[in-house]
């Protein structure tokens, strides 16, 4: 692999370990929020509250990132193909002006002579 790659890849680790590590914690706060409203829970139950709470945010988080990469994957095809396709246009009209444009410099050539 090339430096680049990796390092591209090693931050992008990272910051997906950062924003992991952030959720879970957002899911700490808002599970202990939910649970200070329920103030007849005694503390092992809290405790599972806040455990289940925070599981389950986690799991959500975790579907809603991979939904999101594949669907990165997916238009990063879409737009690998699309971007292939004009190209090619381009290419082929570029040819087609040169060679329009040299045969019509040949023509009036041939005509001026």
């Amino acid at each position: 692999m090339e430096p680049d790659k990796e390092t591209a890849r090693g931050l992008a680790q990272v910051e997906g370990y950062l924003l992991l590590t952030a959720e879970i914690e957002k899911a700490r706060r808002d599970a202990r929020r939910f649970t200070e409203a329920l103030p007849w829970l005694t503390i092992a139950q809290r405790e599972d509250v806040e455990r289940v709470y925070v599981a389950d945010r986690v799991e959500a988080c975790r579907e809603t990132l991979t939904r999101i990469a594949d669907r990165a994957v997916e238009l990063r095809g879409e737009y690998t193909a699309r971007y292939g396709r004009l190209r090619s246009r381009c290419v082929a009209v570029s040819v087609l002006t040169v060679g329009t444009v040299c045969g019509t410099c040949a023509a009036l050539t041939m005509i001026s002579r």
